[in-house]
């Protein structure tokens, strides 16, 4: 019985020294967003990209993400739009200038390659759990996270009562981490 306690206390530690640390790298990630506003597409981007990423596929129990981005680089390609968005109704940027996401669980999906992670996104100071499915392709000096999923704006409190703006928007991520 000590034997297999030791065993098992062994490849407890060895799992988590396996588990490794990433930084995501802001000049080679995407962080989009689709919306519809009054019945057309939107998109624009979020830059600002920081925080860490503990990732191994093979230890899914210790990884985490933790990562923000600066709410005050939206870019949606309109300048007018883009500064109307950093106000109060819509992102409050001066008051809220980072949004955020923090891992609370990651799992494995049935397809290879694939993981489920679930969590909390931060905007505008309201916290909403999320899940949503992403991909890990190994890099030579880390790996590129993609994934998706929607959120409906008005959970957090942006863009107040508009009815030409969707309630739903799509998030898109594409990240690099060393």
């Amino acid at each position: 019985m000590r034997t297999i306690s030791l065993i098992a206390t062994f490849l407890f530690i060895a799992s988590i020294a396996s588990a490794q640390n990433y930084t995501p790298v802001d000049a080679g990630s995407n962080v989009h967003f689709v919306i519809r506003n009054f019945g057309f597409k939107t998109s624009g981007n979020f830059t600002g990209l920081k925080g860490s990423i503990v990732f191994n596929p093979k230890a899914l129990g210790n990884n985490k993400f933790n990562v923000t981005v600066d709410a005050s680089t939206i870019d949606t390609d309109n300048s007018m739009r883009d500064n109307h968005l950093r106000k109060t109704e819509y992102f409050a940027v001066e008051k809220y200038p980072q949004i955020s996401f923090i891992s609370t669980r990651i799992t494995n999906s049935t397809t290879a390659g694939r993981f489920y992670v679930f969590g909390n996104l931060t905007i505008k100071g309201v916290t909403k759990a999320v899940e949503f499915g992403f991909s890990a392709t190994a890099l030579s000096k880390g790996y590129l996270f993609k994934g998706e999923f929607t959120i409906n704006r008005r959970d957090f409190g942006v863009g107040g009562s508009s009815i030409s703006l969707s309630d739903n928007l799509t998030v898109i991520l594409s990240i690099t981490a060393d």
